[in-house]
Order: C-alpha cells, then structure tokens, then sequence
C-alpha cells in the first residue's frame, strides 16, 4: 500500500471499500437489486417534485417542504449507490483519499440538512392544526425559504465540521474500509493510536445533531396531539391528524434508523451488521419517502394522477 509521509504522520493516498466482497459470487443479484433499488428512488422522489410544483392545490408551505425533502432523497441515495454500482459492476474499489472525503461530507451535508428540515415540517404542522386562523401569516413565502434554507446552511456546518475532524487524524494504519462507503465509524478504525476520545466527540456531536432537531419535532407533536384530541368529532380529529400522519411515519423511520447508526459506540455490532444498518438507512428510508406519501396522502395521490395523466397524454 502506497503512503505519503507529513512529518511525523502518514498520509493513506487511497482507501479499498470492501463493500459486499463476501457476496462476489452474487455481484450481478446484488447490481440488479441496487440498480432497482436507486432507479425507484429517483423516479418517485422526481414524480412528487413534479406533482406538488405542476398541482396547483398543493402549492402551499407543506409541500413545499415536502418538495425539498424529496429532493434531498435524491440526492442523499446518489451519494453512495452509484460508486456502489459502479464498484460491483467493475470490481475497481479503490476510492482516493480526496474523494472519501466528499463522499462523507455530502453523506452528513445531505443527511443532516434532513434531520433540520424535518423539524421545520413539524413547525409547519404545528402552525397549520394549532394556530389554523393565523396559518398563511405565519407561515408565508418568505418564511418558508427562510427555514427551508437555514435546513441546508445547518446541514453545510454539520458536515464541514465532522469531515474536517475525521479527515485531519492520522491515518496509518491499513487502508481497507470494511464498508460500502466511506463511513465514520470503519473510517474511525483506521486512525492511528486510540480513538476513545474521537469516537466520543463523534457520538456527542452526532446526538447534539440528532436529538435537538428531534426534540423540536416532539414538542412540536405534543401540542399537535393535545389540539387534535380537543377537537369534538372524529371526523375532524381524523382530518387534522391524517394532514401530519405521513411526515410522522418518515420521521420515525429516519431517526429510528440515524439513532442506532451514530448514537451508539463503534463495536456495538460487527461489520456485516453495520452494513445492514447503513443500508437501511441511506438505501431503504430514501425510497420509503416517496411511497409513504403517495399510500398515505390524499392529496399527493390526486397530484400524482393528473401529473401521470400529463406524462402519458
């Protein structure tokens, strides 16, 4: 393995991603699946952009967030499945020092940007059912790209910093990442000398990132839920609860998953484990959006009729 010396330290020029080597004998089972897999993604997260910008019903500040959402799945899974594809389809594994450190940053850029933007549809929900009247004044245009950028400037920080972190230690040690992309947690283990103190910071920054979008998104539904259960008739209260059932459904997904990924120490469970679990959160979430909001939304089912009856005529 090739080396640069600085000083005293060794630099790794390029790492070799194992990703699913265990698996060679099934590589084109596997380049099928993640080729399905990452072409649904796409088309349905397309398909909403395209139904919430061409409906005009739906040009209110719930799918607008919901629009960026989208937008962010596509380009949260296009992060990691094409060098996936690329590496099963060619068996070349190797990835440079420079582009493992874009392909985490745009990982934590993409994933953190939704840890905030799905706080701020929690606000939106919470003005919309608790303060119906004052609604359209509170959440106006302006508001809604304010909030909607500040999701992406949040997510621009949160990335730079744990990026520059990780990638300022000492690798050199092996340069093999037991992974499918370059993670922090196989990255973590190719650091010289002890990591304590590094896994540590990671895991505090991670649950400062995670849990206080998470606790806005709580308060948020606790006066949500206390408003919806004063409401007298059923139908009303099914009305005003199936208006924030799907996004309730995502978040669930999203930080059930990110919360077992990054809360956690790194040897909590052995690689092929860590792999499932990555997958699951930055394959299987990313296409579930999409289908969660078509099966359990009225309106985006409607939306998604006349745009498919647009294409098709």
């Amino acid at each position: 393995m090739q080396r640069e010396n600085m000083g005293n330290k060794t630099s790794v020029p390029e790492f070799v991603i194992l990703g699913f080597s265990n698996y060679r004998d099934r590589n084109v089972v596997l380049f099928a699946v993640f080729l399905g897999i990452y072409v649904f993604t796409v088309l349905g997260n397309i398909l909403i952009i395209l139904a919430a910008s061409v409906d005009p019903t739906l040009h209110t500040p719930m799918y607008f967030f919901l629009r960026n959402l989208s937008f962010l799945e596509i380009c949260y899974t296009s992060v990691t499945l094409p060098k996936v594809l690329s590496n099963l389809l060619s068996g070349h594994r190797t990835i440079s020092f420079t582009g493992c450190a874009l392909q985490m940053y745009f990982f934590l850029f993409f994933g953190g940007t939704e840890c905030f933007l799905l706080a701020v549809m929690a606000y939106d929900r919470y003005c919309a059912i608790c303060n119906p009247l004052r609604y359209a004044s509170i959440m106006n245009k302006k508001v809604c790209l304010q909030l909607s950028g500040g999701s992406w400037v949040c997510g621009t920080v949160v990335a730079l910093e744990h990026t520059v972190f990780i990638f300022t230690l000492p690798f050199c040690g092996s340069n093999v990442i037991n992974h499918f992309f370059c993670e922090i947690q196989p990255l973590l283990k190719l650091v010289c000398g002890d990591t304590y103190w590094s896994e540590i910071q990671i895991i505090v920054g991670a649950a400062v990132i995670l849990l206080l979008p998470l606790l806005l998104i709580l308060v948020s539904y606790t006066y949500i839920i206390s408003t919806i259960l004063k409401i007298r008739s059923s139908k009303g209260r099914h009305r005003a609860f199936s208006t924030c059932s799907s996004h309730l459904l995502v978040v669930t997904l999203f930080y059930g998953m990110a919360l077992i990924m990054y809360v956690r120490p790194k040897s909590s469970f052995p690689p092929d484990v860590n792999k499932l679990l990555s997958l699951l959160y930055s394959v299987v979430t990313p296409i579930l959006n999409p289908i969660v909001y078509s099966l359990r939304n009225r309106e985006v089912k409607g939306a998604l009729k006349k745009t498919g009856m647009k294409i098709f005529h």
